[in-house]
């Protein structure tokens, strides 16, 4: 089973940190203090808010180079919750990808929320993550940890969905915080 190293110790971190011990594979935490921390994961997820990308990047492009690295964000305007930060044509994944071109960059987990992953459902549906990106075999990796540990993966195509899946989970946050949806709740995929 692959090792995974996790950017970011917040409630996703932690929860997909849970769904990859529950399959096996071996998983670090590493937060803010575990900045001069190297990453030693053959995926590294980056469980961290869109702006702090910048800086991440900056501080560990070399460690990320021939990694698999998971974009989960949802890159969304914080002090207005009502849009995007990036070009509608693009994607935070497809900035990250042209950041780090030595890495296979995947875009997963941003449309779903936290305790759908505890809890490996959404409603009575089992919860699905969505994977994109450009690299079949990094696809297929992640989607076996994801479903050892539980949970569905769908392969929704390549990194240029990585767009629609960043709406998708804009709609669904926007949702949650109006309180239209459940925070344990969310989009269910029927297959």
């Amino acid at each position: 089973m692959p090792h995974l190293s996790i950017i970011g110790t917040g409630t996703m971190g932690r929860a997909i940190s849970g769904v990859v011990e529950r399959g096996g594979s071996t998983v670090e935490l590493l937060g803010r203090a575990d900045a001069g921390t190297p990453v030693t994961g053959d995926i590294v997820v980056l469980a961290v808010p869109y702006p702090a990308f910048g800086h991440i990047l900056a501080e560990r492009a070399e460690q990320l180079a021939g990694r698999i690295v998971v974009d989960i964000t949802n890159p969304l305007d914080f002090e207005t919750f009502d849009s995007l930060v990036v070009p509608a044509d693009s994607s935070a994944a497809a900035g990250i990808a042209a950041a780090l071109p030595r890495s296979r960059v995947l875009k997963a987990f941003n449309t779903t929320f936290a305790a759908t992953l505890t809890s490996g459902t959404v409603g009575e549906l089992p919860t699905t993550v969505l994977v994109a990106g450009d690299d079949a075999d990094a696809k297929a990796l992640l989607a076996g940890v994801l479903t050892a540990g539980g949970v569905r993966a769908v392969d929704a195509g390549s990194l240029k969905r990585a767009r629609e899946l960043e709406a998708l989970g804009f709609l669904q946050l926007t949702l949650a915080a109006r309180e239209e949806i459940s925070w344990a709740g969310g989009f269910g995929v029927v297959s």
